[in-house]
């Protein structure tokens, strides 16, 4: 039986025994290839519209709640079992060219997110892409690379297609602890405490902050993959216990990085006071010195006889007073480390 012409890019894959027995699926013989149960089919649409969705879900028996999740935006990464399909939604990441967020004269935010659903059935994967962001190429070397594996089924597919969102989260990660590092060298220099350096600390702020949304719950993904696999498929769970091993490795990361962040900020805003409180001893001190010839032309001043009433004498004692007086108190701020 086959099902109305879906309007939306479709791309497809068909397995028989690991072996590719097809590249291509035209979008009504979808239902009629994932029917066989001889075969593994791989589906994907992009950019789908709810017709084409709701004309998949009537032909598959797909749950309305998952198939409206599949278009809902900000859906957060999770897992959740229907009758006979799973349905899942990810996303992977990437950093735009041109440079990282957060950078010195780079502040604005560059993390990409390429959002992936999708639905597991007991001989197929159908994935669902709101974006062109995700690149699927990596996605199918990976299937080609492990083509044995593929005889577990559908699961194997899903595996890879995890694995390559983790690893890309993977080189978010990196490329998020190399500008932290960057900011870490600059701290102590010149830039510490200017504009640009702060902008720099809130893009990658921001960014890290939109990075832990995505990667912290693909624990609880990856751990509900776990609870529902076969447990006859011995070679498959260490295939995703090794996964459920990167991905809490990536999100312990990412919650290093936010204390090192915290930690920038922090050690910023103290060298703030330190350099305010310098500031005020200087100008104590030179309000100090200042005040010594001040106060002794101010006594001089006096209309009464004092020593040197009226003789060139008395000028070049108060010269030498405020030179004496006033260069003492110098020295004494010089030694105290006020100036």
């Amino acid at each position: 039986m086959g099902m109305t012409q879906i309007s939306c890019p479709v791309q497809a894959r068909v397995w028989r025994d690991g072996r590719v027995v097809a590249s291509e699926v035209a979008g009504e013989d979808i239902s009629d290839h994932i029917g066989d149960p001889s075969i593994l089919v791989w589906v994907d649409l992009e950019n789908p519209s709810p017709e084409d969705l709701a004309a998949l879900a009537d032909e598959l028996g797909l749950a309305a709640t998952a198939v409206e999740d599949a278009l809902a935006p900000y859906e957060r990464p999770k897992v959740t079992r229907h009758a006979d399909h799973l349905f899942f939604t990810t996303y992977a990441t990437a950093f735009t060219t041109g440079g990282l967020a957060g950078r010195a004269g780079d502040p604005a935010g560059r993390l990409v997110l390429g959002r992936v659903s999708g639905f597991v059935l007991p001989t197929a994967l159908v994935t669902i892409r709101t974006d062109d962001h995700f690149d699927l190429g990596a996605v199918l070397h990976r299937w080609e690379e492990n083509a044995d594996l593929l005889r577990s089924g559908p699961g194997a597919l899903l595996h890879g297609l995890l694995d390559e969102v983790v690893d890309q989260q993977f080189s978010s990660i990196q490329a998020l602890d190399d500008a932290i590092e960057e900011l870490e060298d600059g701290l102590f220099g010149d830039a510490g405490g200017g504009r640009e350096f702060l902008r720099s600390v809130y893009g990658v702020r921001k960014d890290l902050v939109q990075l832990r949304r995505v990667v912290l719950p693909m624990r609880e993904v990856v751990n509900g993959l776990l609870r529902h696999r076969p447990e006859s498929d011995e070679e498959l769970a260490r295939w995703y216990d090794d996964l459920y091993d990167h991905v809490l490795r990536a999100a312990e990361w990412t919650e290093s990085l936010r204390d090192m962040v915290t930690t920038i900020v922090e050690t910023n805003l103290s060298q703030q006071d330190t350099r305010l409180n310098t500031v005020m001893k200087q100008l104590a001190a030179w309000a100090a010195i200042i005040a010594v010839p001040t106060a002794i032309t101010g006594w001089f001043g006096q209309n009464v006889p004092y020593p040197g009433f009226g003789q060139p004498s008395g000028v070049w004692v108060s010269i030498g007073l405020i030179a004496v007086l006033s260069g003492s108190l110098y020295a004494v701020f010089r030694h105290l480390d006020w100036l």
